[in-house]
């Protein structure tokens, strides 16, 4: 009877150690499976930011006047927004000459900031009016006005819909028509703490790049973020430090604050506010 009872024990005992080993494997198999998804989510920032840096292709007049907040290629043309109240205007500039050939002032009582052009329509925001206008780009008519709420700073557009930063980490996904925000973009730094003073911005190859205000303040003065348009993740920066020796040190707000790209001709130009120069530049790895 006592042996019965101790080979029953023994089948019993081997039985619980099989099946705790398939259970462990099971939990490790969920383990690395959850780890991988994780690690290849797009909200989550996977090793070093890689910088970019720049070379000058060519170099053009800029209107010192123009406190640019917002810059777009369009038909071989820039297309400029200017701001501070009493000096905000919507404009077209020949890029050889830096000649305004077209300009649109607004009232009085608004400070301009950023503006795309999406459908032959030129969008333009408001700092703090909570205001954006839509004009006819041909002659600059006036179309309509369009309310959101919160501040206004950079726009593009993706082809389909406006993009547009308030100031803050968080980038909006819009609705042309309405204005409406469709959905938000949370963008953090390398720190993982939010990406503050995201402003003029410009999709570029399925990217949106934003100047970063006052990026000095972060230790990367005049650098551009590059951000994935569908995640948020910071996928690199653009060292710009340096590139307007003339412009520098003429004021608090004489920074880094314009975008443009060609994208027939895959080029892509940048000014400040208030800066001389307007640059094309060519973007490359930083060694």
């Amino acid at each position: 009877m006592r042996f019965f009872l101790l080979i029953l024990f023994t089948v019993f005992a081997t039985s619980c150690k099989t099946e705790n080993s398939v259970n462990r494997q099971n939990v490790d198999a969920n383990s690395v499976t959850n780890t991988n998804k994780i690690a290849n989510s797009p909200s989550q920032t996977t090793g070093k930011i890689p910088v970019y840096t720049y070379e000058i292709v060519n170099t053009f007049k800029h209107d010192s006047k123009a406190f640019t907040q917002g810059l777009v290629f369009h038909n071989g043309f820039l297309y400029e927004s200017t701001g501070q109240k009493g000096d905000s205007t919507v404009r077209k500039i020949e890029i050889t000459s830096g000649r305004v050939l077209q300009s649109h002032d607004l009232s009085n009582d608004y400070f301009a900031e950023g503006m795309t052009i999406l459908n032959d329509r030129i969008y333009q925001i408001t700092w703090q009016e909570n205001t954006a206008f839509v004009y006819d780009v041909n002659d600059f008519k006036l179309l309509k006005e369009l309310k959101y709420q919160g501040e206004g700073w950079g726009l593009t557009n993706d082809g389909t819909n406006l993009i547009m930063s308030d100031g803050t980490h968080v980038i909006r996904i819009i609705e042309p028509e309405t204005f409406k925000t469709t959905r938000t973009l949370v963008v953090l730094g390398e720190n993982g703490k939010p990406l503050l003073d995201l402003n003029e911005l410009e999709y570029v190859k399925g990217e949106i790049w934003a100047n970063v205000w006052h990026s000095e303040e972060i230790g990367k003065p005049n650098h551009i973020a590059r951000i994935d348009p569908n995640s948020g993740k910071l996928l690199g920066w653009i060292d710009l430090d340096g590139i307007s020796p003339d412009d520098v040190e003429r004021g608090d707000e004489n920074t880094l604050n314009g975008i443009a790209y060609d994208a027939a001709g895959d080029r892509i130009f940048v000014t400040g506010k208030n800066w001389k120069k307007l640059f094309e530049i060519r973007v490359k790895p930083k060694q």
